[in-house]
């Protein structure tokens, strides 16, 4: 008896030391793996021609591409709920090769691409404050900046996850602010424009997937996720709603109020449209929205490739010392050094999963 209370007292100090991530958490987290919010959309109206186009790919593509991305994610994230997420699918479906080659490079990827958000911090406070456009000031902010956002992950998974949901309500509530502001100034017939001539069907594509895209990332984190089965199936759907929304909400008010040509339609453009809608405070709200979306795609970013290499190392792929872990918090974050992210797709090896384990696949659907 005292020694299965040992056991007892041991496992709840365990979990209370590593609290497990809940729906409102992961969906945030996703949230900035996709996302971030809307800044860089407004390209989508001038290489669609107009607000057409880009309407309709923001309604329609999330239909065609980002549902069923995010539901082969729930499906295997729930079906496998260990941290490492593609890593262990692939490992699964074509052997620790493969396994490790995609762990590999997208590890590769995604830590390149986590150094680009502290300099996109800084470049959007500048405009505000010149001294950051000196190197003296620069740097020390830089590391600064990198160096607390570290910290940030390494007190633990579950403060990331609120902190990335107070970043997402800030940096998305002045697009609802003015979506509320442009409806007496909405015209209908403004979202109808559209010019095939003006059209880059390329870079219309581009964005949209690119903006619609990397659904897979959060799976990295399943092993840190409360009750996986049914928590994921729920964060990715609030995720899909939330990345679209973010995206219609802010096109329709500027593109129904305003009568601005698609070619004014370039990044950083919404900060033009909150003026025109609410003035400069609306304008700068929105700018400093989007410096401090910066800061939560760093700790998404930073999170899933840390137990990305937590679970590859819990495989045997990487040595002990990624996987280790004090008082509940995870040491890999040490090895990710603050380095445009590539996305590797699922679909090819759902089939070949599917023929192994047939009977796991209906881990969520069941519950």
């Amino acid at each position: 008896m005292d020694e299965e209370g040992m056991v007892t007292d041991d496992k709840k100090s365990f979990v209370k030391a590593n609290p497990k991530l809940t729906v409102l958490p992961l969906v945030a987290l996703i949230f900035y793996e996709v996302s971030g919010g809307p800044f860089g959309v407004e390209d989508s109206v001038r290489a669609g021609g107009g607000p057409l186009l880009s309407l309709l790919g923001f309604l329609i593509f999330p239909f065609i591409w980002s549902i069923p991305e995010a539901l082969v994610t729930a499906e295997l994230a729930t079906s496998f709920p260990e941290n490492g997420g593609y890593v262990i699918w692939i490992s699964s479906a074509f052997g620790p090769f493969w396994g490790f080659q995609e762990g590999f490079w997208k590890w590769f990827s995604g830590v390149m691409d986590n150094a680009l958000y502290p300099v996109l911090f800084l470049d959007y406070l500048k405009h505000s404050f010149p001294i950051f456009n000196n190197l003296i000031a620069r740097i020390p902010a830089l590391l600064g900046i990198t160096v607390s956002l570290t910290y940030l992950n390494y007190r633990g998974l579950h403060i990331v996850g609120f902190s990335a949901v107070s970043l997402a309500a800030f940096s998305l509530l002045p697009f609802l602010v003015m979506g509320i502001l442009s409806i007496p100034r909405i015209r209908p017939k403004q979202w109808l424009v559209v010019d095939f001539k003006k059209v880059d069907w390329r870079g219309y594509f581009n964005s949209m997937f690119w903006n619609l895209n990397y659904w897979d990332k959060a799976s990295t984190l399943a092993g840190e996720v409360e009750n996986p089965s049914k928590t994921f199936p729920k964060a990715l759907l609030g995720a899909v709603v939330l990345v679209a929304s973010s995206y219609l909400i802010p096109l329709l008010a500027g593109t129904g109020a305003l009568n601005s040509s698609s070619g004014e339609w370039t990044d950083g453009y919404f900060a033009e449209v909150g003026m025109l809608i609410g003035g400069f405070w609306l304008k700068w709200w929105i700018q400093a929205a989007a410096a401090m979306s910066n800061l939560g795609l760093f700790e998404a970013e930073m999170s899933g490739d840390a137990f990305q290499l937590l679970g590859m190392s819990e495989m045997g792929m990487l040595p002990a010392i990624f996987a280790s872990r004090k008082k509940g918090k995870e040491w890999c974050w040490l090895f990710i050094k603050k380095l445009p992210q590539r996305q590797y797709t699922n679909r090819l090896f759902c089939l070949t999963l599917q023929r192994k384990y047939p009977l796991s696949f209906s881990s969520y659907e069941d519950d």
